[in-house]
């Protein structure tokens, strides 16, 4: 049985431990020996990762900055603000570490807004929420501003 080929059932028998040792191999440079159909997945599903966690973030932010700017609830207030923060927070790390996600954020935008709109409305049907997101689209006053305080 080839390297290789063993390689790729320790990826299916012990995911941590193939890892540790496909770490090991690339800092021995032994290219040869390395399961590259696996590797490449696991690169390539890191990428998805980050997209799948940026979107899911601004579903929450968008959902939270609805509730806050609309919601007559001053005793949830403080807890969508608590919220807000924390994922403008997640978000500005995510895209200090990986800056080319900026433009995924705003391709995915609008379709992440209407999500939150849907998801509030269902949750508040007696507020009357806004058809178009009527803030900036710009990505630093989005993780930035406070909305809310400006009506």
């Amino acid at each position: 049985m080839t390297e290789t080929s063993l390689q790729a059932q320790l990826y299916d028998r012990d995911f941590n431990l193939w890892i540790e040792d496909t770490v090991v191999k690339l800092k021995a440079q032994a290219f040869d020996q390395l399961d590259l159909e696996n590797l490449i997945e696991e690169v390539e599903s890191l990428a998805g990762r980050d997209r799948r966690e940026l979107e899911s973030r601004l579903r929450v932010l968008l959902s939270h900055l609805l509730k806050r700017g609309y919601v007559p609830s001053p005793n949830d207030f403080r807890g969508w603000e608590v919220t807000i923060r924390d994922q403008r927070s997640e978000l500005q790390l995510l895209l200090k570490q990986s800056p080319s996600l900026k433009p995924y954020l705003l391709e995915v935008f609008d379709e992440s807004w209407r999500y939150a709109l849907s998801i509030v409305r269902e949750d508040y049907p007696l507020v009357s929420f806004p058809d178009v997101y009527l803030f900036p689209h710009d990505v630093e006053k989005l993780l930035s501003e406070r909305f809310w305080e400006h009506e």
